[in-house]
C-alpha cells in the first residue's frame, strides 16, 4: 500500500478540452507545409482546415489533450473521475462531452460561442507527431469559474502543465484544489512549456505541488541538469513523489530518499542504477500520442487505490505501452482488458 494519505480516490483534472484530429504523412508532407517534425505549433482554426486540405486525408476523430487523455485513462481502470475545461457549443465539443460521460467520467464543462479547440496530428512512419495546435474555447476558461467546489471529492487533482500558459488560471486551480484538500499532481507537459514558465515553476512547485511528474527534457529544462538521476534528486527536493519518464527505458519514481525504476514492460527494481538503461520493450510502436498521459492515469489510479509505488507504476507502465500500439490517445478495449488483468494480479 502507499503511505500517502488521500482524503479520496476520486481523481480530478483541470485542462484544455482539445480534439485531436490524427492523419498519417510523410516526412516530405512536413517539408512541403514548413513544419519541423516534433513539437507542437499554436495555430488559428483556418491554418489547420489548410493544412488538411494539402494532406486530402479524412482523419480519426477522437477526443484529446493532456489532462483529458489521463482522466479519460482513470475512467477505462474504474476509477472515479472528473474533468474540467471549457468547449464550444458545437458538434466537436457534443460529441466530446457526450464520449466523456459514456466511459465514466463526470465532466463540469462550461460554454463558449467559440469552436472547441482541435489539434491536428501528423503521424510519420517512425511513429513521431507534429502538431498544429488550435485552443479555440479551451482558452477562454476563466480564474474565478475555478472554485474549490469543483474539487469537493477529489483526493488528487490533476493539473496538466498547458495552463502554465495562463497563469491566473494556473494559480485559481493551485488555490482552489488545495483548498479542498486534494492532493495536487502536475505534468510539465513539454519542453517548451518549462522554458517559458521558469521564472514561476520553482514556486509553484516548492509550495502547491505533490505529485511532479516529467520526461528526460522536460526535467534537465527544468532543473539545468542533464544526468537524469541527478535531475530527479532535484525534483524530489519539495515534492512528496517525483515521476520521470524516460521513453522506451521506462520511468523512475522517487519517495522518501527512494528510487524505484519500473521498466517499459512493468518489470521493477530499487537500488543502484547504471549509467546507461537499455529500451525493454521490443514491440512495433505505431503512434506515441498520448503515452505520458497514460502512464500518468495508470500511475495516479493506483495511487489513489491504495497500491504502492512499485504496483502503480507497473500499472501506469502497462497503460502507456497500450496506447503506443494504437493511433491516437484511445487504448481499444483489448488493451483495457489486459491492462486490467495486470492490476488484478497485484
Amino acid at each position: 500500500m502507499s503511505d500517502i494519505q488521500l482524503k479520496s480516490a476520486t481523481i480530478t483534472a483541470v485542462g484544455s478540452a482539445l480534439v485531436d484530429l490524427l492523419i498519417h504523412e510523410d516526412d516530405t508532407f512536413l517539408n512541403a507545409i514548413g513544419k519541423e517534425k516534433g513539437g507542437m505549433t499554436l495555430v488559428e482554426d483556418h491554418e489547420v482546415h489548410y493544412v488538411l486540405s494539402k494532406s486530402g486525408q479524412e482523419p480519426k476523430v477522437v477526443p484529446g489533450g493532456s489532462a483529458c487523455n489521463t482522466i479519460c485513462g482513470v475512467a477505462e481502470l474504474g476509477g472515479s473521475s472528473g474533468f474540467i475545461a471549457k468547449r464550444g457549443n458545437d458538434q466537436f465539443g457534443e460529441n466530446y462531452e457526450t464520449y466523456l460521460r459514456g466511459i465514466g467520467v463526470n465532466p463540469c464543462f462550461y460554454r463558449s460561442d467559440t469552436p472547441t479547440g482541435r489539434v491536428l496530428s501528423i503521424i510519420t512512419p517512425d511513429a513521431q507527431r507534429s502538431m498544429f495546435t488550435y485552443l479555440g474555447a479551451s482558452v477562454e476558461m476563466q480564474p474565478d469559474e475555478i472554485i474549490p467546489d469543483l474539487f469537493k471529492d477529489a483526493g488528487i487533482a490533476i493539473l496538466e502543465g498547458y495552463l502554465l500558459f495562463n497563469r491566473a488560471l494556473m494559480r485559481a486551480a493551485l488555490d482552489a484544489s488545495k483548498t479542498a484538500g486534494a492532493l495536487i499532481a502536475l505534468d510539465l507537459a513539454s519542453y517548451e512549456v518549462v522554458q517559458g514558465s521558469k521564472d514561476i515553476l520553482d514556486e509553484i512547485i516548492q509550495n502547491d505541488v505533490d505529485i511532479l511528474i516529467a520526461n528526460e527534457d522536460e526535467a534537465a529544462a527544468y532543473t539545468g541538469i542533464s544526468d537524469e538521476m541527478k535531475a530527479l534528486e532535484m525534483m524530489t527536493e519539495h515534492v512528496k513523489i517525483a515521476v520521470l519518464k524516460v521513453g522506451a527505458r521506462g520511468s523512475f519514481i522517487s519517495h522518501q530518499g527512494e528510487i524505484i525504476h519500473i521498466t517499459a514492460d512493468g518489470h521493477a527494481r530499487k537500488g543502484d542504477f547504471p549509467d546507461q538503461i537499455e529500451a525493454s520493450r521490443s514491440a512495433d510502436i505505431k503512434d506515441t500520442t498520448g503515452a505520458g498521459d497514460l502512464w500518468a492515469a495508470g500511475f495516479l489510479y493506483g495511487i489513489a487505490n491504495g497500491f504502492s509505488l512499485e504496483q502503480s507504476g507497473r500499472i501506469g507502465a502497462a497503460c502507456g505501452f497500450e496506447v503506443c500500439q494504437v493511433v491516437g490517445a484511445q487504448v481499444p478495449k483489448e488493451g483495457w482488458d489486459r491492462i486490467n488483468a495486470l492490476k488484478a494480479s497485484l
